[in-house]
């Protein structure tokens, strides 16, 4: 289950924080990527994972360099791979979010609600509090009561 935390005061001072997912994907989680990544890529940017450091356009089947992913699926790759951090998730589609919501673990952060329809159980912290909800209208009512 995912662990959502709306305010950066929450997140434990022993748990690494990263907002860019572009760079720490670039620099660490690009020579993670195995066969779970493959799904993760072709539902969230509709491309092909084709060697470890190229995939295949959707739109016109040119081979690109992997750093060509959308930084929604960066992010979604960075929680799975590095579920020990939290990740900022502001740049990220209503595809990815789904995606991440459904990951079985990994921690993200974001100040305002972003929240897929299609959302199932979450963990949320907020002034060192926790608790666990697994119903969109709950989920939005704890991000704005907390504003």
């Amino acid at each position: 289950m995912i662990t959502i935390y709306k305010n950066k005061d929450d997140i434990p001072n022993d748990i690494e924080y990263v907002e860019l997912n572009d760079i720490f994907f670039n620099q660490k989680a690009v020579i993670k990527l195995d066969d779970r990544a493959k799904e993760i890529i072709e539902k969230v940017d509709g491309s092909k994972l084709v060697s470890k450091y190229k995939i295949e356009s959707k739109f016109n089947g040119v081979t690109l360099d992997i750093d060509c992913l959308s930084t929604g699926c960066k992010t979604i790759l960075n929680v799975l791979y590095f579920p020990d951090k939290v990740f900022c998730m502001k740049e990220c589609g209503d595809n990815a979010l789904e995606v991440i919501y459904n990951l079985e673990n990994g921690q993200v952060y974001s100040n305002y609600a972003m929240i897929p329809f299609d959302m199932h159980t979450v963990k949320v912290y907020s002034d060192l509090d926790s608790r666990i909800i697994d119903d969109y209208e709950e989920l939005k009512e704890w991000w704005e009561d907390e504003m």
